[in-house]
């Protein structure tokens, strides 16, 4: 089964890119230890500092479903709720 690449791109508003860029660190280390996460790496845009985003694979959509239930992922909603402007999240498979 080929594993499952997550792509989150996240916009902070621009007052609260602060804000969000350290909730988002907070995520790393406690996800990078989750079962079936193979790689979990934070991106800020060098151009808008505003705009972070996740690069991540999975070895199953199930595991990634279980890392999108914990409490780490409910407690960042919560500490960012109206500081973030766009949140688009593409699941993909690689090809080649």
């Amino acid at each position: 089964m080929p594993t499952l690449t997550i792509v989150a791109n996240i916009k902070a508003n621009a007052d609260k890119i602060d804000l969000v860029k350290a909730e988002l660190l907070k995520l790393i280390e406690v996800t990078r230890a989750e079962e079936g996460c193979i790689n979990y790496d934070l991106h800020q845009d060098n151009d808008n500092p505003a705009h972070f985003m996740f690069y991540e694979n999975w070895t199953s959509r199930e595991l990634w479903q279980t890392h999108m239930g914990n409490t780490h992922l409910a407690e960042y909603m919560a500490a960012t709720e109206g500081a973030v402007e766009e949140f688009v999240l593409n699941e993909m498979t690689q090809i080649a």
